[in-house]
């Protein structure tokens, strides 16, 4: 499969995820259906890219920290946000991760940054303002309080992208995946273990069980795979403008299956945050 195609393919499964954790979360809680989602999703991920050895001793603690960063407390705001706003709230605050990332590399010293960049961190900061502020006017259920849990969970994650650009020269990406992956589950499946046993699993319709796997098998590890061949085979950069599809092609599934009307707001917002984060991206021209 040409890199192209497999990263088309990850807009779709990342865009589509919302959706179906959104139809998941109607009859699994929060907490459970967060467990159960990354623990096979990481169960499986890691079965397959089959680490051989431990990671060096002196990066194990950051490793450790990165995980519950970028997993444990990334996926507990995300998915209690997802539960409380729209799909398309959540997909288009999201989309400003890389806006983000870019701005938490130069305040850590990791990478410089232009004015342009920070002119684009701006940009898209004020988009993400006019979807919080535009709220679920027009869309059905949207929540300032799960809006703003996904602000948190966008800063999470960026942190954890930050983190992990720390490790070049001295782990591949796939291994840090891996072993964060290792370290964010525990707790997790901690969170979930009490509310486990009040579910009534038997009365899980079939749709919130094929929510529940798309959401662990294809957006995690299908995902996962097919994301970081892109990046060896295109680059970062190039491979990150893929992203800038999912929000659209998220709206656009939020708008068939559950119904969401996007408004002026998240019109404007969506412009915003997409300008800032194509923005962001570019590179100086060079003579």
């Amino acid at each position: 499969m040409p890199p192209a195609l497999g990263l088309l393919l990850v807009t779709l499964f990342w865009a589509g995820n919302f959706t179906m954790s959104k139809l998941a979360l109607r009859a699994i809680p929060v907490q459970p259906f967060t467990a159960l989602r990354f623990a096979l999703g990481a169960t499986i991920l890691v079965a397959l890219l089959r680490p051989t050895r431990l990671p060096p001793r002196h990066l194990r603690w950051r490793l450790v920290g990165l995980g519950i960063l970028g997993n444990t407390v990334y996926q507990v705001f995300f998915m209690n946000g997802l539960k409380r706003t729209t799909a398309t709230n959540s997909a288009l605050i999201l989309a400003a991760v890389p806006a983000v990332v870019t701005a938490m590399v130069a305040l850590l010293g990791i990478e410089r940054v232009t004015r342009r960049q920070w002119a684009a961190v701006a940009v898209a900061t004020i988009g993400v303002v006019c979807v919080v502020l535009g709220g679920g006017a027009g869309l059905g259920g949207g929540s300032r309080t799960g809006d703003l849990m996904t602000v948190v969970g966008v800063f999470c994650w960026a942190g954890y992208t930050a983190g992990v650009r720390t490790f070049a020269g001295e782990m591949g990406a796939l291994e840090v995946t891996a072993w964060t992956m290792v370290t964010g589950a525990p707790g997790l499946v901690l969170l979930g273990v009490p509310e486990m046993a009040a579910v009534d699993w038997g009365a899980v319709p079939p749709l919130a069980w094929a929510g529940l796997l798309y959401s662990s098998l294809l957006s995690l590890v299908a995902a996962y795979f097919l994301w970081n061949r892109g990046v060896a085979a295109l680059g970062a950069s190039r491979t990150a403008l893929y992203s800038c599809f999912t929000p659209l092609v998220a709206t656009g599934i939020a708008m068939a299956v559950l119904g969401e009307r996007p408004t002026l707001f998240h019109g404007a917002g969506a412009a915003l945050i997409l300008a800032g984060v194509l923005l962001s991206q570019r590179r100086p021209a060079t003579a």
